[in-house]
């Protein structure tokens, strides 16, 4: 089928389009400064603002739906229909390069999906500089499109920094009583992790001549790269300490918790969902894609410190006191497990993480944004300060159910399937790593299901409590879209995974005639979470 004009240019204006409103808002009117009941100053423009916002973070969700929705599913690598390839600077050789495949397509769904759900959950909760607040989200999602769309990468680096800012500007302007503390510490844990894979990417441009990212695949495929041999476990590291600060894997986790819990609700809600991918997807299109030797070579040791975070970020959980800080250090857990299923190196592992990428973008952001409504009514994060919310907040708990549920994982939501694949694949490469990732299941249970006892059950101890308002039509609006996908995940699936499975095992088996020669006789994509169809093949990692 012959590219359209909108497909030459879908990748640049779903990338764009929020950036080019964001410096556009700058022009934008604030209005009169005025003070309402409850002592709060903000602009008579500040509602023309949100809306504004808004409906260009709406504009570019159905924009992105243009990709799967004109999608060649039969192609395993980037879609040729979609790719942009134009000179941006000559010396060095830098080139305006985008791309898409089936792993990348849904993680900016992903983005351009939680970004419209994360400013209406803030809606009424930020008094002011509203202006800068909308300006900040529009940049933050363009640079999150940008990084899983770049395949130059100079051009990838630039997405990769350009999140930072954004990010550590909402957490210290907009965030709680630690928020300046944890903004620089989010800043300078991944600025310095980030220098390492500067480093690679500059060793990788002098010894092949450019930044793009197909070429260099290619020339070290090849064998074309000189002195590679030798630089070759440096590069892996390079990217992997980059990738492994923003997953985050264990121990380089200890920003995170500080991050989420003096976050605003939106800050979090795109934390969780969408910055942490970044750092998965760079192990699976970089770490794995790149340098496939040295990503089996040290596949033992990543795994282990995936299973340690898996269940060292469960076993925290646990004993949390805050809220805020429970999910973050789920979040801990849920991503060892992406991790593992990436360097499982088979392919339910590599469909299991991709999927379990989105499945905790959807549960984990609605975590978030649950915690904010709380945090809305009562000023605080503590368990303690709540207890028998089921009563006056019945809705809020049913939501809060949900999505529990698929946090942990039941059957027929979209945790399972992620987590099944993933342990499918775990178990396939070595028995035990499965056995003890398994354990993680079962301790997420326990501190959610435990939460939620201790949060809606018993009496109401705390008189305030006993009055809150249940969840309001704007806050409905917000959770319904990704109660629905919690559940339309667990059931189809294979929808998802028609894109994904076919450009999990180009990455891992594209060098390797040992997996391709496996994947040729592996399942059907349609049957990716059907137990008896997934193929028995060993992994590098049980060696």
């Amino acid at each position: 089928m012959t590219p359209t004009a909108m497909d030459r240019l879908a990748l640049t204006v779903i990338t764009f389009l929020p950036a080019f409103f964001a410096v556009a808002l700058v022009f934008f009117p604030r209005g009169k400064q005025v003070t309402d009941a409850h002592g709060h100053t903000h602009y008579t423009g500040d509602n023309a603002i949100k809306w504004m916002v808004l409906t260009v973070a709406i504009i570019t969700f159905f924009l992105s739906l243009h990709l799967p929705a004109h999608f060649d599913y039969s192609t395993a690598g980037f879609q040729p229909r979609f790719e942009v390839d134009l000179n941006w600077i000559k010396s060095p050789a830098i080139n305006y390069h985008l791309g898409v495949d089936g792993i990348s397509m849904w993680l900016v769904i992903l983005t351009t999906f939680l970004v419209p759900l994360s400013i209406l959950i803030q809606w009424d909760s930020i008094h002011g500089r509203v202006k800068e607040f909308m300006i900040l989200i529009l940049l933050l999602e363009t640079a999150m499109t940008g990084v899983f769309l770049a395949l130059d990468l100079f051009l990838f680096y630039v997405f990769w920094e350009a999140t930072l800012i954004p990010m550590a500007l909402l957490i210290g302007i907009y965030g709680h009583e630690r928020s300046v503390y944890a903004a620089v510490k989010f800043f300078l844990y991944t600025m310095v992790a980030s220098v390492f894979m500067l480093g690679a990417i500059i060793w990788l441009y002098i010894h092949v001549g450019t930044f793009d990212y197909s070429v260099i695949r290619a020339a070290i495929a090849a064998g074309a790269v000189p002195g590679f041999a030798e630089a070759a476990k440096w590069l892996f590291l390079g990217f992997f300490i980059a990738f492994a600060v923003k997953v985050p894997l264990f121990p380089f986790h200890t920003w995170l918790p500080d991050a989420h819990v003096e976050a605003p609700t939106a800050g979090s809600v795109l934390l969780a969902g969408v910055l942490l991918k970044m750092g998965t997807y760079g192990l699976m299109r970089f770490n794995v894609a790149l340098f496939p030797e040295q990503a089996r070579i040290n596949a033992p040791w990543i795994a282990t410190l995936a299973i340690i975070g898996i269940i060292y970020g469960a076993l925290v959980a646990l004993v949390q006191p805050n809220l805020k800080k429970l999910v973050a250090y789920s979040s801990v857990s849920h991503l060892g497990f992406v991790v593992l299923g990436i360097f499982s190196f088979t392919t339910a592992g590599a469909d299991g993480a991709v999927y379990q990428m989105l499945n905790h973008g959807v549960s984990t952001g609605a975590l978030f944004m649950l915690a904010g409504m709380l945090y809305d009514r009562r000023h605080t994060y503590e368990i303690k300060q709540f207890g028998g919310l089921a009563t006056p907040m019945p809705i809020y708990a049913m939501l809060f159910l949900i999505i529990t549920l698929s946090s942990i994982g039941l059957p027929l939501t979209n945790g399972f399937v992620g987590e099944f694949l993933v342990l499918s694949g775990a178990f396939q490469a070595k028995s035990l790593y499965g056995a003890l990732a398994a354990t993680g299941v079962i301790w997420s249970a326990g501190y959610m299901l435990w939460l939620y006892q201790r949060t809606f059950y018993g009496e109401i101890t705390h008189d305030l409590n006993r009055h809150l308002p249940d969840v309001n039509l704007r806050e409905r609006i917000s959770m319904f879209p990704l109660v629905a996908m919690a559940i339309i995940m667990g059931l189809f699936s294979p929808y998802w995974m028609q894109a994904i499975d076919p450009s999990s095992r180009l990455i891992n088996g594209a060098w390797n005639p040992a997996i391709r020669a496996t994947n040729a006789q592996a399942m059907p994509s349609h049957a990716v979470a059907v137990p008896s169809q997934i193929t028995n093949r060993r992994s590098p990692i049980s060696r």
